[in-house]
């Protein structure tokens, strides 16, 4: 498979047990604390990062929304609306330059939520996983082969209420629709979908009619690297999904290549109206 050659080589031991996968990588959830400090990739002290913040404070404000849940609901709103959505292939770029760029991949614009969580206090860290490149097959459907056989994702925590909520559980209630999961087609990127949509990398069965989670990923989900208490730890431990020449030689087309609309009709610029909730 030509995508081999562009991917860094990883040592792997091979697991025939779905549930060995999940726990044989990796930190357990329970002794990754996360953190509010920044790093390279979330430079929250850089005056791009500081002034999004106070955009998304002011927002925030003018929409009620006064919980950290509601206003990180307000920041999701305004990066899918502000940061176009593309195929950049650099995992490690920093949250200050897609901000100026005004354009990022799933993975950066959820990295631009991180450092805005983190700028609220919140404790953040990453699901580390290596998922099939199958999934993104739609997107690329006559360019298979140069789809990596599979993709370091970083999925994003917060630390609220006192338990670890992913991404998707930012959002729920009545704004969430279940008549149709996410297919990774179409204008609507991973990163919008969310927030109308759960998200399920493990349980099948959670996914069932009457489930506030009715996209089941878990066949997609190769390897569970464990959590980390940044994304950067996770790249620099287990590396990006490309090799650096291949990045090098693909960033400037991928970068570039849009992958949907940054505002779907379905969701408000600002986000979902807020809800009452526990910060």
């Amino acid at each position: 498979m030509i995508s081999r050659l562009l991917m860094p080589v990883r040592i792997k031991t091979r697991i025939t047990n779905r549930t060995a996968a999940r726990t044989a990588i990796g930190t357990g959830a329970e002794e990754v604390a996360g953190s509010t400090r920044p790093t390279p990739i979330l430079d929250l002290e850089h005056p791009g990062v500081v002034a999004f913040v106070a955009r998304v404070l002011r927002e925030a404000d003018e929409r009620g929304a006064v919980t950290a849940r509601d206003r990180l609901r307000v920041a999701h709103g305004i990066v899918a609306a502000t940061v176009r959505p593309v195929y950049s292939v650099e995992d490690l770029r920093r949250v200050s330059r897609t901000l100026r760029l005004g354009r990022g991949s799933c993975s950066q614009r959820m990295a631009v939520l991180e450092a805005v969580a983190r700028s609220f206090g919140v404790p953040t860290r990453v699901r580390g996983m290596c998922v099939d490149g199958a999934f993104w097959y739609p997107r690329f459907p006559r360019l298979h082969a140069f789809v990596p056989e599979e993709v370091v994702l970083a999925w994003p925590e917060f630390r609220l209420d006192g338990a670890w909520v992913a991404i998707d559980g930012l959002f729920g209630g009545d704004e969430r629709t279940r008549e149709h999961g996410f297919t990774n087609t179409g204008a609507e990127t991973l990163f919008e979908a969310v927030a109308r949509t759960g998200v399920d990398w493990d349980a099948p069965s959670a996914c069932g009619a009457d489930s506030a989670a009715p996209c089941d990923f878990s066949a997609h989900l190769r390897t569970d690297l464990g959590r980390f208490a940044s994304r950067d730890e996770l790249f620099a431990r287990h590396g990006q999904t490309l090799c650096r020449p291949t990045r090098t030689l693909a960033e400037p087309v991928l970068g570039r290549w849009s992958a949907g609309a940054a505002a779907p009709a379905l969701q408000d610029p600002a986000g979902p109206p807020a809800r009452p909730s526990a910060a």
